[in-house]
């Protein structure tokens, strides 16, 4: 089989369209066409169909697009693997993480390890976490972290932190006052809520709906700095990340008080694919990852 001709068939399956499997390939829009053209013939098969300005696989050609999907993951990990040894201690790394994690606990992280390996490049993009998720089984980073557990019969999951969820008041709040929370004190409070579908808001519902406490929510949102600024402007209480809010707390803008129910507890885990490449970089970034991780659990405790 004639690999390049496989390549062409393979990016415009990928992308959907011949220009874009051309761009892709650095090749002209004819050149894919032909090479296409060449391995239909040769196994006498039509392996593309167009509707529209799409390009849509027959059920042979989905059946080749799964092999070489295969084919060049592997050849990307072979070329990983050889740089490796050219590399050492030089590499890249990509990392998609959920916004809590990537914005109060990775730079951490990330800056213990480039003091000890500055030659890694690292790119870090925040997603919510079923994107991340969806990337990481495509293979579109090398690493995630999120902030739900998962089963996916592609990916590992590995737990990493714990954070608790704590409730934030203005300082000047009657419940500023408080050193811990009943569940049932919040009833009739306007609680500021992150936006539906991420972790902290389905723990958040659980715990009103499992208390049975009746809130109004005059805003949801979708950043934590955001929430935290509309509970300083009085807009309504909120419950947040402890780690998220320390700042504040510390400058006295925001009042945390713990509330007791053991179920307000978010754990982050990485999460990467079955058949990654461990790369040198991959493993010395997890090695900190877990150092990191040890020492700040032994903070929290201590």
């Amino acid at each position: 089989m004639n690999f390049h001709q496989l390549k062409s068939f393979y990016f415009a399956v990928k992308y959907g369209s011949l220009s874009a499997a051309a761009d892709a390939l650095y090749i002209t829009q004819p050149a894919v066409t032909k090479q296409i053209q060449q391995l239909q013939a040769t196994y006498g098969v039509k392996l593309l169909n167009r509707f529209g300005k799409k390009m849509v696989p027959t059920d042979a050609g989905e059946v080749l697009f799964d092999f070489a999907d295969k084919i060049f993951q592997f050849e990307s990990q072979a070329e990983e693997s050889l740089r490796d040894f050219q590399q050492r201690k030089s590499g890249r790394l990509r990392i998609h993480a959920s916004e809590s994690f990537g914005a109060y606990y990775l730079p951490f992280i990330i800056n213990l390890f480039r003091k000890k390996y500055p030659k890694i490049r690292i790119s870090v993009n925040i997603f919510p976490n079923q994107e991340i998720v969806e990337n990481t089984v495509k293979l579109e980073n090398d690493m995630g972290f999120i902030s739900y557990p998962i089963e996916h019969k592609k990916l590992l999951a590995q737990e990493i932190l714990e954070d608790r969820l704590v409730l934030i008041v203005p300082s000047t709040h009657p419940l500023a006052k408080k050193r811990l929370l009943e569940p049932r004190q919040l009833d009739g409070q306007s609680i500021v809520m992150h936006e539906r579908g991420s972790a902290s808001r389905e723990i958040v519902d659980g715990f009103i709906k499992r208390h049975n406490i009746s809130v109004s929510i005059p805003l949801e949102l979708s950043n934590n700095e955001a929430i935290k600024r509309a509970v300083e402007e009085g807009i309504g209480l909120s419950l947040i990340s402890e780690h998220v809010v320390k700042e504040e707390v510390k400058r006295k803008k925001l009042k945390s008080v713990p509330l007791i129910d053991p179920a307000l507890i978010r754990k982050f885990y990485l999460i990467y694919h079955k058949e990654k490449y461990l790369s040198q970089p991959f493993q010395m970034f997890i090695s900190m990852v877990n150092q990191w991780t040890s020492e700040f659990k032994k903070e929290l405790s201590a």
